[in-house]
């Protein structure tokens, strides 16, 4: 692949660009292409892109992966770069092909339950859109007022409502897809059902921009929920806490949401947010639902967190006090990246060892010196450990990545994985052929040789 360190390969391949492009649809100048290096993830190399393209149509992407194929030029596709894997990172003298303007709503189909959309729309804004219909696009992670579509389904997001209504991948009915040399590849249906050849769909799901540069996408959707009702339970240990997240699973509830932070992270949002919870929480479940027996399963839910230690419990009497309950979970990330700088680690484990995990991350924060707080998608055993530590301080920032590797190593021993829904990117790459083994590693090398014979797109990342 050409490293574009020659001026003249740099205007050879922006002459080129712009043969195919409108006014306005690229940049060149590194003040503005600066801002296109890196997402949110710590940790991860960034490299200087050449250019920045901003397609609005399909030609246009066919166009630049056309003229990235002849130049032998890398492609990295980003969204709104809020991912927390490196995954969006440029590599020097790259085209960064930046999705955020092809975002327009194409359709939403109430009797099929569908929604049609480019990969630049914001999953806030399909959320919204879909509402206006009665229906629900349910992922929804916590950057959603700002993280794409294209993005999303990049990484094979996840959200706080997984418990119950699933990720990404489980709403992506079919995608059009720009491959490497330029050929559009359409995958999957626009049916509730359909069975037909291999499920390239679910492949291109999660394959983070290397197999291809997803510009379409055919979207289940779902009939909208009522509003959710929530309860708040505080324990005096991480184990009560878990073994009330096991019980309550067991018996067979489906609730829309079941968050639960440990004791560092608990302290965090007391501070920041005086919620005046008692020094003796060592542990806060939040559970919620949001069906039709909501009044009855929360109540029931109640006694079965009480009989499993639970201090107190608090249920909400309605939305708005359901809400207020629910703060606490969405003011953790901030109250903990006040106490240094945060690495976030997206581990997940089966619910019954979930005990275990944030035990096992207590540990390893003490056996290092350092603060780990952990927020979890107990529902679904998707635990968010968070080292703290000084970024100035070259001993705390190896103690910091030794904790990081140590706690992959410890979900990966609970029969979990390294990454539930942040992707893998460059932070966890190392990490992927010590879950997936060699035979898996060679079976997904050959696939992204058949995808991107040139391995022109997004190198260096997953695989």
């Amino acid at each position: 692949m050409s490293d574009l360190t020659d001026l003249t390969d740099l205007t050879d391949l922006t002459d080129r660009l712009a043969e195919g492009l409108p006014p306005g649809a690229m940049a060149v100048d590194p003040d503005v292409t600066a801002a296109y290096r890196h997402d949110m993830a710590d940790f991860c190399p960034a490299g200087t892109p050449a250019v920045v393209v901003f397609p609005e149509t399909v030609e246009q992407v066919q166009h630049v992966l056309r003229t990235a194929t002849a130049l032998r030029v890398p492609v990295v596709p980003q969204g709104a770069r809020t991912g927390l894997s490196g995954a969006a990172n440029a590599v020097d003298g790259c085209i960064v092909l930046s999705m955020l303007r092809m975002n327009r709503i194409l359709e939403i189909d109430p009797v099929n339950r569908i929604a049609v959309v480019e990969p630049g729309v914001v999953n806030a804004e399909l959320s919204r859109a879909a509402a206006a219909s009665g229906l629900a696009y349910p992922p929804d992670p916590s950057s959603w007022e700002s993280c794409t579509i294209g993005g999303n389904i990049g990484t094979g997001a996840g959200g706080l409502c997984c418990v119950k209504y699933g990720v990404t991948g489980e709403y992506v009915l079919g995608l059009d897809v720009v491959l490497a040399d330029g050929r559009l590849l359409s995958t999957g249906r626009r049916t509730a059902k359909g069975v037909a050849g291999y499920d390239l769909t679910r492949l291109l799901v999660g394959s983070e921009g290397t197999l291809g540069v997803v510009v379409r996408a055919v979207l289940a959707l779902r009939p909208a929920p009522g509003p959710q009702l929530a309860l708040a339970a505080e324990f005096p240990s991480t184990a009560s806490a878990g073994a009330a997240v096991c019980e309550v699973m067991a018996r067979g509830f489906t609730p829309s949401l079941m968050e639960l932070m440990d004791p560092v992270s608990v302290r965090a949002v007391n501070e920041l947010g005086r919620m005046g919870l008692p020094e003796s929480t060592r542990a806060l479940l939040l559970v919620a639902f949001d069906g039709p027996d909501r009044v009855a399963e929360l109540a029931e839910v109640g006694e079965l967190c009480r009989a499993a230690g639970a201090t107190e419990v608090v249920p909400a009497e309605d939305q708005a006090e359901s809400e207020l309950l629910l703060e606490a979970r969405r003011l953790a990330l901030p109250a903990l990246d006040r106490l240094g700088t945060t690495m976030i680690d997206d581990v997940a484990v089966p619910r019954s060892r979930l005990a275990e995990m944030l035990e096992g991350v207590a540990a390893i924060g003490e056996r290092h010196g350092l603060t780990i707080g952990v927020v979890s998608h107990a529902g679904d055993g998707n635990t968010h450990p968070i080292v703290i530590f000084d970024a100035a301080d070259p001993e705390q920032s190896a103690l910091a990545q030794r904790s990081f590797d140590e706690i992959m190593a410890l979900g990966l021993e609970l029969g979990g994985t390294i990454t539930g829904e942040h992707g893998v990117g460059l932070l966890k790459r190392e990490w992927l052929a010590r879950e997936l083994g060699p035979v898996a590693m060679e079976l997904q090398r050959q696939l992204k040789a058949v995808f991107d014979p040139l391995g022109i797109l997004n190198p260096g990342k997953a695989v």
